[in-house]
């Protein structure tokens, strides 16, 4: 997800796209310059910035030494983190999930196309059209990075069962995608210290957690831990 709204609040709010899926109603608008996503009435993200979801894939490529790492990019979103990753030569295979068609098509082609188009086009990028959370639970696909922005964090879900990504299980699942060293990096929008001790719980080593300041409220994070 983005950083809390910075756009001008005065601007009227322009409806680009409503869908409805099988997790509820997506809906893509316009905002003055800045596009946003809204889920079940929820806010998610904007194009306002993009600083935290840069921060989610660098922070896990420098934690990594393979020459060519992997990674799987968990959201597709407003495409800040796909098309970071694509801009970076040094990334190998960029996978990127996303259950919400109406999103996939917003990028291909639709408004959102001007951010990630040239990631699309890239020969590295594949999208996985599906549910996050049973993709980790059920593929037997390996990573060296997992960049996982789905929620507005651990303790503030999308879906009641995007909950399960946070706990013992679903952790279990992400430790077992990704390769010995590999990185787990999840956004969110506060910190969470019950998250950091799941994480510590689940194995994972080297569990810390980034801040980055936004212009309301508390810092946007990027909770980082290492498979061993």
């Amino acid at each position: 997800m983005s950083e809390a709204p910075t756009r001008d609040q005065a601007a009227e709010a322009v409806v680009l796209d409503r869908r409805e899926g099988p997790y509820g109603e997506v809906v893509l608008r316009r905002r003055g310059a800045d596009h946003e996503i809204i889920a079940n009435g929820c806010f998610l993200m904007d194009t306002a910035d993009g600083r935290s979801e840069r921060l989610l894939v660098d922070a896990a490529l420098d934690r990594l030494t393979a020459e060519h790492p992997a990674v799987l990019i968990g959201g597709l979103g407003v495409g800040f983190s796909l098309a970071h990753a694509a801009a970076q030569p040094r990334w190998g295979r960029i996978a990127v999930a996303e259950r919400e068609s109406a999103i996939i098509d917003w990028h291909r082609g639709g408004p959102l196309a001007a951010i990630s188009g040239a990631a699309l086009a890239d020969p590295r990028v594949a999208v996985l059209h599906t549910d996050l959370v049973a993709y980790l639970a059920t593929t037997e696909d390996r990573y060296d990075a997992l960049c996982l922005d789905i929620d507005n964090g651990p303790d503030w879900t999308v879906t009641e069962a995007n909950a399960g990504l946070y706990g013992p299980a679903g952790l279990a699942a992400a430790r077992a995608r990704l390769n010995p060293g590999g990185i787990l990096a999840v956004w969110s929008a506060q910190p969470s210290p019950a998250f950091e001790a799941a994480l510590r719980a689940a194995d994972f080593t080297e569990v810390r957690t980034l801040e980055i300041a936004v212009s309301r409220g508390v810092p946007d994070v990027v909770h980082l831990a290492r498979r061993a």
